[in-house]
């Protein structure tokens, strides 16, 4: 619980708006209407600008932009993983309904695309804590027929740039009714990316810990990599696949009698997806499958989704799913922990 209220607070203090600029990016939409701003980045759908009287940023929905101009660099990443740095325009062609993007690089080259292939970019002025995306989730259920009190929290931080990206996620969920022990699970996570030279192509490394009173495991600990591929990388919509190695050091809890500790080599299958409908929804699945090679036959499982509605302004209603699945735990241990949670969360960043 200390460790999930300090990362909240952390989370909070690093969500400040990004360092002010020169206001000289000039969007044009499809309805006519034209926009004098500072442009932040694009990304999820949309392109986020700050104004001289707004404050904070603000989200405009990129397919409604028809035409973009802007003296200032950017760094670009293309739907085949590729990455250009220079100054952006946006025109559509005269007679068609294409938009193209034409990019001129640091170089003096130049190189053109449909609208359609930018899947993000970010000013190469924006500060760190700008580029910094999140959410805050939390939610609180009570019971008076069996006294049951419920709570979950979570937090995640991410950093992305156009060749590497880190992220730091936490979640934490305690139960308790009249009669029963409490349950608790708490999960920390950190994952690091970075993009190789073959396009969509990256390596990727992650740490981790896991306790879970269900499980009677009080602290579960995971140490692994691998090289993973985009499968789709558009303006909304990331799917990835890796495949590597993880190691494995479980600490199970004084009561289990048949094991205190157990370590694992195994192969890791993940993959992810993640969606943004402009102004809507956000999804967000992991999925991670690991059959031991340390011990044959043994075989886990887990898995995080979090579905977003949007409510107003940074206000969101959140549904949640975790699970962890072990074919082979210590007698008299539970083998699987999993759950669904619902709430409020707040988001900030290019959330």
């Amino acid at each position: 619980m200390l460790l999930g209220t300090a990362l909240l607070g952390a989370t909070l203090l690093l969500a400040p708006s990004d360092m002010v600029g020169p206001k000289n990016d000039v969007l044009y939409m499809k309805n006519g209407d034209k926009m004098t701003c500072e442009i932040k980045s694009m990304d999820a759908g949309a392109i986020y600008v700050s104004l001289d009287y707004v404050d904070g940023n603000i989200s405009v929905e990129w397919a409604r932009l028809a035409r973009l101009e802007s003296p200032n660099l950017f760094l670009i990443s293309l739907d085949d993983g590729s990455v250009y740095n220079g100054r952006i325009s946006i025109h559509p062609v005269e007679g068609s309904d294409s938009v193209l993007v034409v990019i001129t690089q640091t170089d003096g080259q130049t190189a053109t695309f449909d609208k359609s292939r930018i899947a993000g970019f970010s000013s190469t002025g924006a500060s760190f804590w700008g580029r910094l995306n999140g959410s805050i989730s939390s939610g609180v259920s009570y019971a008076k027929g069996n006294q049951t009190t419920t709570y979950n929290v979570s937090s995640n931080v991410s950093y992305p740039r156009p060749r590497w990206s880190a992220a730091l996620g936490f979640n934490s969920n305690f139960s308790s009714s009249s009669g029963a022990d409490a349950a608790t699970r708490n999960q920390l996570q950190l994952t690091v990316g970075h993009l190789l030279r073959w396009n969509n192509w990256f390596y990727t490394g992650f740490g981790s810990g896991l306790q879970s009173s269900e499980q009677q495991i009080a602290l579960q600990s995971n140490l692994g990599g691998g090289v993973g591929r985009y499968l789709k990388k558009s303006s909304n919509v990331r799917i990835s696949v890796v495949g590597g190695l993880v190691w494995q050091g479980t600490t199970y809890e004084s009561s289990v009698s048949t094991a205190s500790r157990e370590d694992m080599l195994g192969a890791m299958l993940l993959g992810t997806a993640n969606y943004v409908k402009f102004k809507k929804t956000t999804l967000n699945l992991t999925v991670n499958a690991i059959p031991s090679l340390s011990d044959p036959g043994r075989f886990y499982f887990n898995t995080n989704a979090a579905y977003f509605l949007k409510l107003f302004g940074q206000i969101n209603w959140n549904l949640s799913f975790y699970g962890n699945w072990d074919t082979q735990p210590p007698a008299g241990t539970s083998g699987n922990d999993y759950g669904v949670n619902s709430g409020l969360s707040f988001t900030f960043g290019n959330q």
